[in-house]
């Protein structure tokens, strides 16, 4: 028990370190993701207003239907990544600062990132 507190302790100290640093703003919304053990999700924010811009998730009315089975856990964040830049080049976002929330980036939260890259965002 004190060694999965001791995780999510490290967790927040990580989170709260790139919350200093990272800022969305009207023109560059920030790009935050969350990974639970079964699904992903990755919202642009303005911090500015405090509002949600654009999201999407794996458990989404649109993106849900369009999952394999099949498809592993990486490529269902690479897909999620992409059908949110296609969102965001819709609403005309196109540069998006990236918060990993505090996960390392590697796996689940580096397939979002670079399907988000792929699909047309800069950061």
């Amino acid at each position: 028990m004190r060694k999965q507190r001791i995780k999510q302790e490290r967790k927040i100290r990580r989170k709260l370190r790139i919350r200093k640093k990272v800022h969305g703003t009207a023109e560059r919304p920030r790009l935050s993701v969350f990974r639970s053990l079964t699904h992903i999700y990755a919202q642009l924010i303005n911090d500015d207003e405090g509002k949600t811009l654009i999201s999407a998730s794996s458990i989404d009315k649109e993106i849900a239907p369009k999952i394999k089975p099949e498809m592993k856990k990486s490529e269902v964040a690479k897909f999620v990544g992409s059908e949110l830049a296609k969102r965001a080049l819709a609403a005309g976002i196109t540069k998006v600062t990236f918060d990993r929330n505090g996960f390392i980036y590697h796996g689940r939260v580096k397939a979002l990132a670079d399907g988000a890259r792929e699909g047309g965002l800069i950061f």
